[in-house]
């Protein structure tokens, strides 16, 4: 897999889409400047922040059902 983020916790996956973000904004202002070594790297982290997003948002949804059942 691209990147194993599915054994993460939900605190810990928070986290590293902050983390991600982060990196995303400063690769995009590096871009735009210029100084860029792999201008492929901003795709790679917007990807890698969209599937932490689905793995949050799935992690929140089981979570809700969860608490409907009890």
């Amino acid at each position: 897999m691209k990147n194993s983020f599915r054994d993460l916790t939900f605190e810990e996956l928070v986290a590293k889409r902050e983390e991600l973000r982060r990196k995303y904004l400063d690769a995009r202002m590096n871009k735009v400047v210029g100084h860029v070594e792999n201008p492929l790297e901003v795709r790679t982290l917007r990807r890698q922040v969209a599937r932490l997003n689905t793995l949050i948002y799935n992690h929140a949804d089981v979570a809700a059902v969860e608490e409907e059942k009890a």
